[in-house]
């Protein structure tokens, strides 16, 4: 699903006015009808409803919700913020339409307008929409003041008044603090940053029918992957396939004291549908990795503490490059014995790898490393391990553009993991990823995608693919176990156990 700016937001309205046809307030009733049928499913018409509403379009999509709240007998009262002497002609006729079925109608021009917002109501923010052009003051600052004190459920329309949909607010900006946010046809890129989740809540997409093929032909590097979109790279099996057709994968990882992110990466490497599983770990993880994960091959490492790349089976080193794909990185710890190895290790590879955690630490202290990187690797830093590789950031939206600016440099695929984890790829474009939850936020899982990312590109997997996937997959996979036993206290091998590929 693509994520569109504000003027192609606006030009979108305006080519499905115009080759649909249908006359604007027939499409703002339209957005209003699914707005209501979203409410309608969640508050029952028992609770007192209040909306607040601009001058602007987004007050008149206001004026119509209530009014379809009201023939569906629910109590409304409804509050006009006068900021200007200005209105939108289609908010005047949705006003006009409003008066003939009301007179709960207030009209806020100063603060003392402001009415006490009780804790059982509903407040229903229609006050700035999508077109937000400089930060709310005046009487819609302290209209939003006191939305974001009262003790009510608020719920935005199509976004939170006072919030910019692409690109940063300043830090003393005034914004709606909503439960929910109910956007129309497509995700805004506000969305799915950080630092505006207060301003969002809990989002939803409603879909208005805005025009297709404007959406089809949009260009724009911002995607959000949906379910459907994301089962649909998934791969059918053959019946007559067998271990060899899925690849032997390579993981290296482990150091003495963390060989549990070895066993992580193992076993959802092999969750994940790898035909066969090399694992090399250092000589005091053998015992640990034969026995928690049987179904690996194990090479110890002639090293009993960390990775060298020497075999202790017969002396010879490792062969990476035999390999249809290798993950590196989980507990191997900064050992200069392992950072040669990665240095050694990197111009023998042709194909793409999956590189993590110590890793990605041994990249950002040694940046000379990132240009032996194969082409469409994948790389999967938190921030702040996203921070050591580039710099700091002042915003989410120089974030992403930091992001995009090093995927392309360094012709690599960069998951950027959090909510909405961000899957930057080489052509500049970002796939925000829908699953995943704050229960995923525990040690372990970051080892457990890198199993998954690394199987997939042994089945052959495009790198952007398996990134996009086996991200969605993970979160799935998280999402699963909060649903059925809470997120708090979630462990990463819970999340292994949940992996599914149906």
């Amino acid at each position: 699903m693509k994520i569109l700016n504000v003027d192609q937001i606006r030009a979108l309205d305006e080519s499905t006015i115009k080759n649909e046809p249908i006359a604007p307030l027939n499409l703002m009733e339209r957005a209003a009808l699914t707005f209501v049928d979203w409410f309608i499913d969640r508050f029952p018409p028992t609770a007192p409803v209040r909306i607040f509403c601009g001058l602007g379009n987004n007050g008149g999509d206001g004026m119509a919700i209530a009014r379809l709240l009201l023939e569906r007998e629910y109590p409304i009262d409804v509050l006009v913020v006068r900021s200007t002497p200005r209105e939108s002609d289609d908010f005047m006729h949705n006003h006009r339409r409003l008066k003939l079925v009301t007179e709960k109608i207030t009209y806020i021009e100063f603060s003392k307008d402001i009415p006490a917002i009780r804790h059982n109501e509903v407040i229903i923010d229609a006050i700035l929409g999508s077109g937000l052009s400089r930060p709310a003051d005046g009487i819609i600052k302290s209209t939003i003041e006191a939305i974001n004190r009262a003790p009510a459920t608020v719920v935005s329309v199509d976004i939170a008044s006072g919030l910019y949909t692409d690109q940063p607010n300043a830090p003393g900006d005034v914004i709606i603090e909503p439960d929910y946010t109910v956007t129309f046809q497509l995700p805004k890129l506000a969305f799915v940053l950080p630092k505006n989740g207060r301003y969002v809540g809990d989002w939803h997409i409603v879909d208005i029918r805005l025009n297709k093929r404007y959406i089809d032909l949009a260009p724009t590097p911002y995607f959000y992957t949906q379910p459907h979109e994301a089962r649909l790279l998934l791969r059918k099996r053959d019946r007559y396939a067998h271990k060899g057709t899925f690849g032997h994968a390579l993981l290296l990882v482990g150091s003495y004291g963390k060989i549990g992110a070895a066993v992580l990466a193992s076993r959802a490497c092999l969750r994940s549908g790898v035909g066969l599983l090399t694992v090399q770990v250092p000589r005091c993880g053998y015992s640990v990795l034969q026995t928690a994960v049987p179904e690996a091959m194990c090479t110890p490492d002639v090293h009993h503490n960390v990775l060298t790349g020497q075999l202790d089976i017969d002396g010879s080193s490792l062969q990476p490059s035999e390999y249809a794909a290798v993950g590196i990185g989980p507990g191997i710890g900064k050992a200069p014995e392992t950072l040669a190895m990665f240095r050694d290790l990197l111009p023998t590879l042709k194909k793409p790898i999956v590189v993590d955690a110590d890793a990605l630490n041994l990249l950002s202290e040694h940046p000379d490393l990132l240009a032996l990187l194969p082409p469409d690797s994948i790389l999967t830093p938190h921030p702040k391990e996203f921070e050591r590789l580039t710099k700091a950031w002042n915003d989410d939206y120089q974030k992403l553009t930091l992001l995009r600016e090093f995927a392309k440099a360094h012709r690599v695929v960069v998951i950027l993991k959090g909510a909405y984890s961000a899957v930057a790829t080489p052509g500049g474009d970002v796939h925000f990823n829908a699953t995943g939850n704050p229960g995923l936020s525990t040690g372990g899982t970051g080892d457990v995608l890198t199993g998954v990312l690394t199987a997939l590109l042994a089945q052959g997997y495009d790198p952007v693919e398996a990134a996009v996937l086996g991200t969605f997959a993970h979160g799935l996979a998280g999402d699963r176990v909060a649903d059925e036993r809470g997120p708090i206290g979630m462990v990463a091998s819970d999340v292994v156990d949940a992996l599914r590929w149906d």
